[in-house]
């Protein structure tokens, strides 16, 4: 009787036992399901990318006006407000060339005729050179140049402030603070270039005088030869040289010369030029 008894009792424990059960996987399912769903919508809402945050910076200056001081004759506060007054408070990516007209007006380049020196994808070689030697003179040896060599910088719409942390570098837009100054500057210096004028290019590619780069596209077309005599082309070479003076870019440099600025050609080793800048008793040109 008692094992007759016991089984409905045990039929009827399986049975509510089985509605728990589906319960509890419901209520597991419909929490896993909810936790996704959020997770979902917060990722749908967060931006893909975050625009990184721009922190104002006063080593740019503080950088500036001693560099600035190491030219003597300058009011170098002038200076720095005629520099900032082209890019504070504007679009990182609206800032033309003519913004930087006051500083340029504020600090002139100076002719110097027969000692400026021009270079294209020999920035190394150059510069090397004229930290050496004081008989030639780059754009990056001038009072500007100088001063703001290995910066980027930019404002912000609606700030005063100065930042040098995530603006857009020379590709980043085409009228960026820092490319247009660049251009600006290149522009401003050749315009001064007078004399005797020397530029180095590359001899271990193709093109040396490439109709892309900002000699060909600013420079060149700035110089005047009603000041400037002559253009000389050191180009300098490799063990396995690429180009010699007779390649057909550095014709063409010499066509848009013309016949008024006086053109010439020389092929010279990098380490002949290196050797030469260090030994202060030969002058700068015999180098070549």
């Amino acid at each position: 009787m008692e094992h007759e008894a016991s089984g409905p009792v045990e039929k009827t424990r399986k049975r509510r036992g089985v509605p728990i059960c589906v319960a509890v996987c419901l209520v597991v399912v419909v929490v896993v399901l909810a936790v996704a769903l959020a997770l979902v919508r917060r990722k749908a809402s967060s931006p893909r990318q975050a625009p990184l945050a721009r922190k104002p910076s006063d080593n740019l200056k503080a950088t500036f006006i001693a560099r600035c001081k190491t030219f003597k004759g300058y009011d170098c506060e002038k200076i720095w407000n005629a520099f900032t007054l082209a890019y504070v408070g504007r679009d990182p990516c609206k800032v033309p060339l003519e913004a930087y007209d006051p500083l340029i007006a504020a600090a002139p380049f100076k002719p110097a005729c027969n000692r400026m020196i021009f270079w294209s994808k020999t920035e190394d070689v150059v510069h090397d050179f004229t930290s050496k030697r004081d008989c030639f003179i780059t754009l990056e040896d001038t009072l500007l140049g100088s001063v703001l060599k290995g910066w980027t910088w930019c404002g912000k719409k609606g700030s005063k402030e100065t930042f040098t942390t995530n603006c857009p570098g020379w590709t980043g837009c085409e009228n960026n603070p820092f490319r247009s100054f660049w251009k600006r500057a290149w522009a401003a210096f050749s315009d001064v270039a007078c004399g005797d004028v020397t530029v180095m290019l590359n001899g271990s590619i193709s093109t040396p005088f490439s109709s892309a780069s900002i000699l060909a596209r600013i420079q060149v077309k700035r110089f005047n030869p009603q000041t400037m005599r002559s253009l000389n082309v050191i180009l300098v070479t490799q063990k396995n040289p690429v180009a010699n003076c007779e390649n057909a870019s550095l014709k063409k440099l010499k066509k848009e010369l013309g016949n008024r600025i006086k053109y010439t050609c020389k092929e010279v080793a990098e380490s002949q030029i290196k050797k030469c800048s260090s030994n202060p008793e030969k002058s700068c040109r015999a180098c070549w």
